[in-house]
């Protein structure tokens, strides 16, 4: 990846982003098999070409700072931290990573996080507790008892005044959220890491353009609305979000007409780092900023 500095910020920022990675034959990190086939594929494909600056990932320096301050922590005789894994899944593919902390007494995967408040908020938890189980999965193939994950996550964007007011809201700015894992969670996750190691196995050879496109959930996209309006006119008098809403209200006046507002992807147009070497991102995206049609009725 090459990293830019278009702020011009002193170069420790950029020192601490920068570090050599090279990806190894048939070896994919868990974080990185949690994505869709296509993405995996053409970040590794366009590593050497991929740019991001230094100023977009002022958040992953925070984070790697809170990782090293608890990582550099004294240990109990029971606990293993940063232990890095590369366990083979098939015909020599492995899946690897570098759990934070594993605590062999009381049988629990630990991971930090730094996350927003919406999270804690909304117990927007999946791909996390997927991540973790995926470490617990290989601590168990290692040949230790796992029962337990947990996250500790450091609220980024955590307001004190907020937390007094309302008791919903997250109290202090650090959450712990903890998963019990059963024997069925287990074998769910195998079959998830099987399957998509058989995925990348099946178009690692393909060409860019033919890759599987990503699926809307992992798109982030927001879903198609339907704003009912006056013809000829540019404001809506309401968005629904289903098409079956909207057209019982066209029913009260002929004068009314349906646009449908196409749903954006929102990892592709803010996220993606591979999204300049994707033909879906360059067709839809190249240029257009929203996708509207308009049906009378």
């Amino acid at each position: 990846m090459l990293i830019t500095n278009k702020l011009n910020l002193p170069k420790t920022f950029k020192s601490a982003v920068e570090r050599e990675y090279e990806y190894k034959d048939k070896q994919y990190s868990v974080t990185s098999i949690l994505k869709d086939v296509r993405e995996i594929l053409l970040t590794r494909r366009h590593n050497n070409e991929i740019e991001q600056d230094v100023a977009d990932m002022i958040w992953l320096i925070f984070g790697t700072a809170v990782h090293s301050v608890l990582e550099n922590s004294k240990e109990e005789n029971t606990e293993f931290k940063e232990e890095h894994f590369a366990e083979e899944v098939f015909d020599g593919y492995k899946l690897s990573g570098q759990a934070d902390l594993f605590n062999a007494e009381t049988k629990t995967v630990t991971d930090y996080k730094t996350c927003s408040v919406w999270k804690v908020v909304y117990d927007d938890w999946e791909e996390y507790r997927k991540q973790l189980l995926m470490y617990a999965w290989a601590f168990r193939k290692m040949g230790f008892e796992v029962e337990k994950g947990q996250i500790v996550a450091v609220i980024k964007d955590h307001s004190k005044t907020k937390a007094k007011v309302d008791i919903t809201y997250p109290q202090y700015p650090v959450y712990i959220k903890q998963f019990d894992f059963t024997n069925k969670d287990f074998e769910e996750i195998e079959k998830f890491i099987v399957k998509k190691f058989e995925e990348i196995k099946k178009y690692e050879n393909t060409e860019d353009d033919k890759l599987p496109i990503c699926s809307e959930e992992a798109r982030w996209n927001d879903g198609d609305k339907y704003a009912v309006k006056k013809k000829r006119n540019k404001r809506a008098l309401r968005v629904y979000d289903t098409l079956q809403e909207a057209e019982e209200h066209l029913k009260q006046d002929e004068s009314l007409e349906l646009e449908i507002r196409k749903g954006e992807d929102r990892k592709c147009l803010e996220y993606c780092s591979c999204c300049k070497f994707c033909n879906y991102y360059n067709e839809n995206y190249g240029g257009k900023t929203e996708w509207i049609y308009t049906k009378n009725y």
